[in-house]
């Protein structure tokens, strides 16, 4: 019994450090007063400071195009490169793919981004592409640093996955390909899904490796934020962090409404 009221008690412990922060900053998202810490009313002043701040909104509107174009490369690509490794057996090479597709996952950003940043320059000097740094050179480091995720999600799909259904469609007269669009693609389509979000999560929140391959006029959203708190947080910022959490929020019932009723369906 008391090591069951222990449990509890950690448990309630580790939510409220968890989620405190989260509802004071939505809280005072909603306070009247400049000062983040001191209550002094209700008021909705700070939402309409940030619609109306146009650096904000046009790095929010930067960095949705960079997160959506950026997922479904690394999508395209994970996928192919999770096919390669677990439908296609050994091949000169697949050593050397397996880690460069890890790579990523264990190395530290400032590696990744400085990394990018010096290619970049390089192929400026030599081929006079990319011109400078924006959208094109965020988006292409994005997707370089997403695939490795991505792949893992869909890898670890492909390998659960019962070959005897491509086997059988290959009897049947079908060619690989009509096998992978008519039999594996609609199998492994949750995992694409799943590694598009996490791939347009990692974008819309990164700010080590966008620093690095950004440059004037193609500011994303998490380096705008970076810079206003820089100065002390205001309340323009809880309110932009608010409309964040409700939107997860929304996406996460919503998912968690549709998959309720799959399950009480099947």
């Amino acid at each position: 019994m008391r090591r069951g009221y222990f449990t509890i008690i950690i448990a309630i412990i580790g939510f409220v450090f968890l989620y405190a922060p989260i509802v004071s900053l939505v809280v005072f998202s909603f306070n009247e007063s400049r000062l983040v810490t001191v209550w002094t009313g209700f008021s909705l002043r700070w939402y309409a400071s940030l619609f109306n701040d146009s650096q904000v909104v046009a790095a929010g509107l930067l960095s949705l195009q960079i997160a959506a174009v950026s997922a479904t490369i690394a999508t395209v690509l994970g996928t192919l490169a999770g096919i390669a490794l677990t439908r296609i057996g050994t091949f000169r090479g697949k050593t050397a793919l397996t880690g460069m597709v890890s790579a990523p996952l264990v190395m530290p950003e400032v590696i990744t981004g400085l990394s990018s940043l010096l290619l970049f320059v390089s192929m400026e000097a030599l081929i006079g592409w990319p011109g400078g740094r924006g959208f094109t050179t965020i988006t292409i480091a994005h997707s370089t640093f997403c695939m490795a995720y991505v792949t893992v999600v869909v890898r670890s799909r492909l390998v659960d996955m019962d070959r005897s259904l491509d086997e059988a469609a290959m009897d049947l007269g079908a060619t690989p390909l009509r096998v992978f669009f008519d039999i594996t693609l609609p199998i492994i389509a949750p995992a694409l899904i799943a590694g598009w979000l996490l791939a347009f999560t990692l974008s819309l929140d990164d700010l080590v490796i966008a620093s690095f391959v950004s440059g004037p006029g193609s500011s994303t959203l998490p380096m705008v934020i970076f810079s206003k708190i820089r100065l002390g947080v205001s309340p323009d910022v809880n309110a932009l962090a608010t409309i964040i959490i409700a939107i997860v929020a929304i996406g996460v019932v919503a998912a968690t409404i549709i998959g309720a009723r799959r399950q009480s369906n099947a």
